[in-house]
């Protein structure tokens, strides 16, 4: 019986290390190719070990293109993302809080409101959206990049109302005896307690809005003003011959931002799942 347990144990282990490095190996040809000259790369090769390494990649990406260097669409992603994030989790948790704790008047209302727009493909509002921000004037430019976030999402907004169901309502109710106002309710009892739904909110925000490519894509129009994504698009050019070796190399260095958030942040979420939001 002892083998047999061992022998499952063994193929078990097997079986996801195989099916992690499939999962994975895309990520690890990309890498690879960024060690790569273009010729190498357009046959098609699997070998994750390159014939001739080509540590040049990394430079000539990292001079851009239109005499702008990919410092410029790095610092470019890093402002509109972390301001978008920061505006996404403090409006969601105030929209969450609102429709989880306060009744007034119309709350259903706008509740369901919240949800519909949950239903609504993004396509479909994305010619409206375009056409009220050229009003404004404010195309093109980033804030119609950040904005919109500080007006709550809904998706974490009914993530974050999930979160708080299961923080007792006991606390809110001791803490206005005590003289504590909505407000101070809010930051000093269920703001600390959210701490898992919030690093869920960060990590999954600031990966979408890093990713974002059709965003900048309408409301940027200017090199020194794109972000990384809508950058390396721009090394696949259809008139001319596109550096694969550049562009893969850039968008190695892209996966950082996002690999280092994931890694700051997870043994806090893995913490405040473990322990259900509360403190014993």
């Amino acid at each position: 019986m002892r083998r047999k347990a061992q022998a499952k144990k063994a193929a078990y282990h097997v079986f996801v290390i195989l099916f992690g490095f499939v999962m994975i190996y895309p990520v690890l040809w990309m890498i690879s190719g960024s060690f790569k000259d273009n010729a190498e790369i357009l046959r098609g090769s699997l070998s994750l070990i390159p014939e001739t390494l080509k540590l040049s990649n990394y430079s000539t990406g990292w001079s851009g293109f239109a005499g702008t260097t990919f410092a410029t669409f790095f610092r470019n992603s890093i402002v509109i993302t972390v301001v978008a994030t920061f505006g996404c989790v403090i409006s969601s948790a105030l929209v969450a809080y609102s429709f989880s704790r306060i009744k007034y008047r119309g709350r259903g209302i706008w509740f369901a409101c919240m949800l519909a727009t949950m239903m609504l493909p993004s396509q479909v509002i994305m010619i409206p959206q375009f056409l009220l921000w050229y009003d404004l004037h404010l195309v093109p430019g980033p804030i119609p990049l950040i904005l919109p976030y500080y007006c709550g999402q809904a998706f974490f907004i009914y993530q974050m109302m999930q979160f708080m169901a299961g923080i007792p309502r006991d606390l809110d109710e001791a803490a206005t005896i005590d003289g504590c106002s909505k407000y101070t309710v809010f930051t000093r009892v269920l703001l600390p307690l959210m701490k898992p739904s919030i690093v869920t909110t960060v990590i999954i925000q600031f990966y979408w809005k890093w990713d974002d490519y059709m965003g900048p894509l309408l409301y940027l129009s200017t090199p020194n003003s794109y972000t990384v994504s809508l950058a390396i698009k721009n090394f696949a050019d259809a008139a001319s011959t596109t550096d694969y070796g550049a562009m893969f190399a850039m968008s190695t260095l892209s996966m950082i931002p996002v690999f280092l958030i994931f890694l700051f942040f997870n043994k806090y979420l893995v913490e405040g799942i473990s322990t259900s939001g509360l403190k014993g």
